[in-house]
């Protein structure tokens, strides 16, 4: 009991009634028989892809070259063997899986939405390849869940896709407001990640508070809508007002506007400018998370940002621009 009411490892009687259901919760988001918390999205990447990989006998792992910085730690912690395929490029994702031996384990991981560019993954091109080449599939849904699909179950939802993917992988701090990490999958495979994952076994458990909140916050997301048409309208408005002044911008299919900038020192400087002088806050993306020469500011407008907060920072972005001598889209 005392060491439970201190918190302790979830398989050292740190489980607590809310952890359970939290995961009951989130398994039913995704459409799966079980899901497995961990204490961020990073850990959760971490943990699982470095487990499935390294576990199960012989598995390569075929990554998309714009995944994330978890899972790329997940993979290369495995030790197994591992391709890179260039990014959301089904045909060449095809051509390393020809030369795999059919009857080796293979797990594609890639992501739905990707933060920085904001492009989406090829989700059902990718199932289609794994069905046809018997591989299992890694999807990250940590920049869509609580924001896409019906009950905010990510793309995959939304695609209706999510019982052709092994693994469902997402955060609970971004969309959920909370934090933590989770993945969701059959009840053996959560199981399997559960009895072998250090970043899962040798951990203290999420606080029941923090596992009740984002149970709260999933269940309110599964039946509300309000919040994603909502954002939907901010993000179009953004869009339309940087049309308007010239500001260019990665054009994608989600909720991520990258405002491109291409100068490091500029980028940086706008970003300081904009906390200093007008009070917002937009950080300055630059290499090495993104190349060289596509420096930009990254904005995610939400569902709370009113029509005079985008105003005032379109007016705000285009005085910078024009300080900095930076060029603007020909009407």
């Amino acid at each position: 009991m005392d060491s439970a009411r201190k918190g302790a490892t979830r398989n050292i009687s740190g489980t607590n009634h809310y952890h359970v259901l939290l995961e009951q919760e989130l398994a039913d988001l995704h459409g799966k028989e079980s899901a497995l918390l961990f204490t961020s999205g990073y850990v959760s990447n971490w943990a699982a892809l470095g487990t499935l990989a390294s576990c199960i006998p012989d598995c390569v792992v075929l990554s998309d070259a714009g995944n994330h910085a978890s899972m790329i730690e997940g993979i290369r912690h495995s030790r197994a063997e591992r391709h890179i395929f260039k990014h959301n490029d089904v045909a060449d994702l095809e051509r390393l899986l020809k030369h795999i031996d059919p009857d080796r384990p293979k797990l594609i991981a890639f992501e739905s939405v990707y933060s920085m560019d904001g492009d989406i993954g090829p989700i059902r091109e990718i199932c289609d390849l794994a069905d046809k080449y018997n591989a299992m599939t890694y999807l990250d849904e940590v920049h869509a869940v609580g924001m896409y699909g019906p009950r905010g179950g990510g793309i995959a939802e939304r695609e209706g896709l999510m019982d052709r993917i092994t693994v469902i992988e997402g955060t609970l701090g971004k969309a959920f407001g909370v934090v933590g990490g989770y993945i969701t999958g059959t009840a053996a495979l959560c199981d399997f990640v559960r009895s072998f994952a250090s970043g899962f076994i040798f951990t203290t458990a999420l606080p029941p508070a923090v596992a009740a909140a984002a149970a709260a916050s999933i269940r309110h997301l599964k039946v509300s809508e309000l919040e994603r048409r909502r954002q939907r309208d901010r993000v179009a408005k953004l869009r339309r007002k940087l049309d308007a002044i010239g500001l260019p911008y990665m054009a994608n299919q989600s909720h991520i506007v990258p405002v491109m900038v291409g100068d490091p020192k500029k980028c940086k400087w706008i970003s300081d400018i904009l906390m200093e002088r007008y009070g917002i806050y937009i950080q300055p993306i630059n290499y090495p998370t993104v190349p060289r020469g596509t420096e930009r500011l990254r904005i995610t407008p939400t569902p709370l940002h009113s029509d005079e907060d985008i105003d005032r920072l379109v007016t705000a972005l285009s005085e910078l621009w024009s300080q900095c001598a930076l060029s603007r889209a020909v009407a």
